[in-house]
């Protein structure tokens, strides 16, 4: 239902500016979308809601996927690109309340209430944040966790992104914005992204008309810190970016699975560089995946190394050894 409103949304983007055009949709679904008795993070595999998209676009049977870009690998295999980022939705976690808890906060319940979260980036952020609630898995797309929620008594509340919530017309279920304090968001979160075959010219062509300069700029240094520090959503890693006056605002934390030990910092590099005409050997360059050659290449590089830079001083100060130990304990759940 998600998937479908998305592509759908990206479909309408794209009708507007090409009026000449057909766009069918076809739709499929993933490992990810059939196996909703195990969390995430204990599945390990890195192309959960991709890998048979991807197969499509291989044999050439679609010619563009929508994801949502949290799902997205940092790195694609060989031949994909992601062509395009739209302009982001809010990022932010929020919370949803049983409707016997509605006007609380998460501060606000009583004690050893129980909150619903498969992300481990939550739950860690939360724990630490929150220690007088108690955590506990929850999987389904957002139809059944709703449902899970409101039907039975098991959970005084659950965690999604702000983003699905709203592209699925339930913002009045939003109890709670998690601010960057209480909680820092996913790699990607709240952005689309339009993958398609790397050397297919005329495609790239066309969809990148949807990148959003601001969105791609952030996600890349999002991207670039997570592929540094090698996480996935089997150990949590969580961010929050901003773009202001030209300068781009990475803040990016590693945690154990308790959250109790964790490492957090914030950098800043200027991204204000002209777009020149870089026609040439390089011009299907791409950072982290991504292709976007109307973005300044310059910018572009800026923020890949601003993730890798933060990335390295987190590394420095001892964030490998919270990352194998989330992951030891992970696999060992």
């Amino acid at each position: 239902m998600l998937a479908r409103i998305q592509t759908d949304s990206v479909v309408e983007m794209l009708c507007k500016r090409y009026l000449n055009l057909h766009f069918e949709i076809v739709a499929m679904s993933t490992t990810g979308d059939k196996i909703l008795d195990t969390a995430l993070s204990k599945i390990g595999e890195k192309s959960l809601f991709t890998k048979e998209l991807e197969n499509a676009l291989e044999r050439n049977e679609v010619d563009l996927v929508v994801h949502s870009l949290k799902d997205l690998p940092t790195s694609l295999p060989p031949g994909f690109t992601i062509g395009a980022i739209c302009k982001r939705e809010n990022p932010h976690d929020a919370v949803v309340f049983h409707p016997k808890n509605y006007g609380k906060t998460l501060n606000s319940l009583p004690e050893k209430s129980v909150i619903g979260t498969s992300s481990l980036r939550r739950a860690a952020q939360l724990k630490r944040r929150f220690p007088h609630l108690e955590f506990r898995d929850i999987r389904g797309n957002l139809n059944t966790r709703l449902k899970k929620l409101d039907e039975k008594e098991d959970f005084s509340a659950i965690i999604l992104a702000a983003a699905g919530l709203r592209r699925m017309g339930w913002e009045n279920r939003i109890g709670q914005i998690l601010n960057p304090d209480d909680c820092l968001y996913a790699v990607g979160q709240g952005a689309l992204a339009v993958e398609v075959r790397a050397r297919d010219e005329e495609i790239l062509d066309m969809v990148s008309a949807l990148h959003d300069e601001e969105t791609v700029l952030c996600c890349i240094a999002e991207r670039a810190f997570m592929r540094h520090l090698e996480g996935g959503c089997s150990v949590p890693v969580a961010v929050s970016t901003m773009l202001k006056d030209s300068q781009l605002y990475l803040t990016g934390a590693v945690y154990s699975l308790d959250g109790s030990d964790s490492l957090k910092d914030t950098m800043q590099t200027g991204v204000n560089y002209p777009q020149q005409n870089e026609e040439g050997p390089n011009d299907d360059t791409q950072y982290v995946g991504i292709t976007a050659k109307n973005i300044p290449r310059h910018a572009q590089e800026a923020a890949e190394n601003l993730g890798v830079e933060l990335a390295s001083l987190l590394l420095s100060k001892g964030a490998k050894r919270i990352l194998s130990v989330a992951r030891q304990f992970n696999d060992a759940r």
